[in-house]
């Protein structure tokens, strides 16, 4: 693997450590987490009608003793880390058996944790035996690389997405059931297959358009699913065959609209701060030579070094050649699209705010 390129949108087999490792540093957004629970089953569960209970069961979920369990744990969110930008968070997910044991070599290696998110099952798996509550929650741990650093939160999208009010740390959600449950010769394809609403928060809520998200446990793929529909890039790491040929096949049936800022784009931004567009020039965001296409179609122009653009014989600053050529009033910065290092275009006004977090990051 090239050390300077990402597999992007592709699903890596193998070890996550040693997948991890061959990773450039300091180059994912964002990481979601669901790693073995290590539940310590000892025994077969049966229902008080005499069927039995379909537990995790798996051996990738069975570990000696406490002491491998951390070790393997310390290991996978150490590669982690050093693959995540700066700016960048990680979410974990997990039960009463393992998630206190996940926080605290969390913050021993540094992380800062920013919430502990209580996801409320509404149909839980009962308590059969009747000796324990019934767990009916799991919880997540979402982090930063480092404390104080910025990071992507999108306030006001998870206030929309709950009706116009502050979004808890209680999440109410189904567990992954009828449709959604993948399921080969009428058995579960994999025993902890999470929800697409869980991951549909946290992919909204700590990501923006063009980022990339990676998951070190992919089984059947709902990160990828999820990423893909809300125009993320995405990497998944699995070692299981049979689960990552699953995973591929629901995501290759995904069919999502091409990208619109307007449907897309956070909307936890305040009113954009004018820049001159030759200030992506002066930092390298933008390149003289560089093509740019009009809207997503086959009108082009080339970006001059004294930050007009030439179309043809039409020059002129951004604004005015796209005025002329649609023949009506147009903001260059949303009709103007260039393509990035992963062939996707976007227009070039996700640029203007690219600079602007980077003044920001330098103020």
């Amino acid at each position: 693997m090239d050390e300077h390129k990402l597999p992007i949108d592709q699903i890596l087999s193998g070890d996550c450590i040693e997948i991890l490792d061959s990773l450039p540093e300091k180059s994912i957004d964002l990481i979601f987490a669901d790693p073995p629970y290590n539940l310590q089953l000892s025994q077969e569960l049966w229902r008080p009608n005499l069927t039995k209970v379909d537990a995790v069961s798996d051996s990738w979920d069975q570990f000696p003793s406490f002491e491998e369990y951390d070790e393997f744990t310390r290991n996978w969110l150490a590669a982690c880390r050093r693959v995540l930008k700066d700016t960048g968070t990680i979410w974990v997910i997990g039960s009463y058996h393992n998630i206190y044991r996940v926080g605290g070599i969390l913050q021993d290696l540094g992380f800062w944790i920013l919430n502990d998110i209580v996801w409320v099952k509404t149909n839980p798996m009962p308590n059969f035996r009747g000796v324990r509550f019934t767990n009916a929650h799991e919880t997540l741990l979402w982090a930063q690389k480092d404390k104080g650093a910025r990071y992507t939160f999108n306030y006001r999208d998870m206030k929309a997405l709950n009706d116009g009010l502050q979004m808890r740390s209680d999440w109410v959600l189904p567990i992954c059931t009828g449709v959604e449950r993948i399921k080969l010769n009428g058995q579960k394809a994999h025993s902890t297959q999470k929800p697409e609403a869980l991951l549909y928060r946290i992919i909204l809520s700590s990501s923006n358009p063009s980022d990339m998200v990676l998951d070190p446990f992919f089984g059947t793929g709902t990160t990828g699913a999820v990423a893909r529909k809300l125009h993320r890039h995405w990497i998944g790491i699995e070692r299981d065959e049979e689960y990552i040929r699953v995973a591929q096949e629901r995501i290759n049936g995904i069919q999502v609209p091409a990208y619109d800022e307007a449907l897309f784009a956070s909307s936890s931004g305040r009113k954009a701060r004018r820049v001159p567009f030759s200030r992506l020039l002066e930092t390298g965001l933008i390149l003289p030579g560089q093509t740019l296409c009009l809207g997503e179609g086959n009108i082009e122009a080339i970006v001059r070094a004294d930050a007009s653009i030439l179309s043809g014989e039409l020059a002129g600053s951004i604004h005015k050649v796209a005025k002329q050529l649609l023949d009506a009033p147009a903001n260059g910065w949303e009709k103007w699209y260039y393509t990035d290092e992963y062939g996707q275009k976007y227009p070039i006004d996700r640029l203007r705010k690219k600079y602007l977090e980077m003044e920001k990051g330098e103020s």
